[in-house]
């Protein structure tokens, strides 16, 4: 029997659904976190037998140039591929998640140079400061299974290895706002550093704009070894309220107890605080978003960290691309024994700015031409190891996945 144009419509609307619950499928963003359902991703979309499946992806080629005399210079590629399909089975849904790139062999494990970046290691024993770590080849590998008890109430189970736990806002990989930024935040190890756990399991309930969700992973930062699975621990725990009340807006607070996160101090426990806002504005083919975070970082034994951090960034026509971001973190561990700033508290601060200017090329790809400019501010007690206000580049070239334009 022929099925009814209504029932055709219900169908594709149930389709399009989000992967844990009856929301817009555009919250949904890394782990089990949401941005705002306005938020316009690059990507491409199929739905072959009644799977959603979606493609998002992106390759830079870096020119890295960080100034002063702490400062390095490297040519380098970040690069994502992430998959995901997601199919509905009455009122349940399953979905599997695949994140993965090769950061690995083209960023290397001593990672790329970031001045006031720490969190990590080269080889086990020499601490990444003022550099950015290179990702994991396997970053999400999970499985998604959610019941939709009513139409407006789901309970959902999340497992991944490895995963994001339910912890901080979405990662900035994957935040609209921090998407064409090809800098890692210096406060990553403050709100979304655990977005790479070998090991998590989170059980969530959403009620239409309401989503409570909670995790137990491991807390270990991933090793030096990048392309392994690093053995799961279940040591550590989170919990997170997500609200978003309107299309525009996406509102999270979450607290997690870290067990021994970075190898080099593994008598240290974290317990970390987060809370963020995200506005999105869409156009047409034009979108525009901001976040706004801060990070609590609580060492046991050890100090209490704050971090903050504006970010934002508007595309507009699929041409031109704005972004920026500005910071203020404490860090303790810029600096290592013998140097007599070594465990000291240093409140530091960076600003950023870029441009890129985007042109299709090849079918379901849009390339870009960028330049992003920073300023780095540290206290007077070291200006002189770091030259005073250290000015940085990038000029890098970008292509993303999408849809056929």
């Amino acid at each position: 029997m022929a099925m009814s144009h209504e029932h055709q419509e219900k169908s594709h609307e149930l389709s399009m659904h989000g992967m844990y619950g009856n929301y817009p499928m555009e919250c949904d963003a890394t782990g089990t976190s949401w941005m705002p359902a306005s938020t316009k991703m690059p990507g491409i979309h199929r739905n072959p037998d009644d799977w959603l499946l979606m493609t998002h992806g992106y390759l830079m080629a870096i020119y890295d140039n960080q100034g002063g005399p702490l400062g390095r210079n490297k040519f380098f590629s970040e690069n994502m591929f992430m998959l995901t399909a997601q199919k509905d089975l009455g009122m349940s849904t399953f979905a599997l998640r695949n994140m993965l790139c090769l950061e690995p062999a083209t960023i290397g494990c001593n990672g790329y140079p970031l001045l006031l970046q720490t969190g990590e290691t080269c080889n086990g024993t020499t601490p990444l400061i003022n550099r950015q770590h290179p990702h994991d080849f396997l970053m999400e590998l999970a499985a998604v299974y959610t019941l939709r008890i009513t139409e407006k109430n789901s309970l959902f189970g999340y497992f991944g290895y490895p995963g994001e736990p339910a912890l901080g806002p979405p990662a900035y990989i994957h935040r609209f706002s921090a998407f064409f930024n090809p800098e890692a935040p210096i406060t990553h190890h403050w709100l979304d550093s655990t977005h790479i756990s070998f090991g998590v399991g989170t059980l969530g309930y959403v009620h239409q704009w309401l989503k409570i969700d909670a995790s137990i992973f491991t807390g270990k930062e991933p090793d030096q070894h990048r392309w392994n699975f690093d053995p799961p621990r279940f040591d550590s725990y989170s919990a997170r309220i997500s609200i978003n009340p309107s299309k525009e807006i996406a509102t999270q607070i979450s607290y997690g107890f870290l067990k021994s996160p970075e190898a080099l101090e593994p008598n240290v426990n974290i317990h970390k605080t987060t809370a963020s806002i995200s506005y999105n504005k869409a156009w047409k083919v034009s979108n525009w978003q901001t976040t706004a975070a801060w990070g609590l970082n609580c060492h046991r034994p050890g100090h209490n960290l704050n971090g903050y951090l504006l970010e934002s960034a508007i595309e507009m026509n699929r041409k031109h691309v704005l972004f920026g971001r500005a910071e203020y973190v404490g860090k303790d561990d810029l600096f290592i024994p013998p140097s007599p700033h070594a465990g000291k508290i240093l409140h530091v601060g960076k600003i950023d700015l870029g441009y890129i200017f985007e042109f299709p090329l090849l079918p379901y790809t849009l390339w870009g031409i960028g330049f992003l400019g920073s300023a780095s501010f540290v206290p007077s007690t070291v200006k002189s190891e770091y030259g005073g206000t250290p000015l940085s580049y990038m000029a890098f070239l970008r292509i993303d996945l999408v849809d056929k334009q």
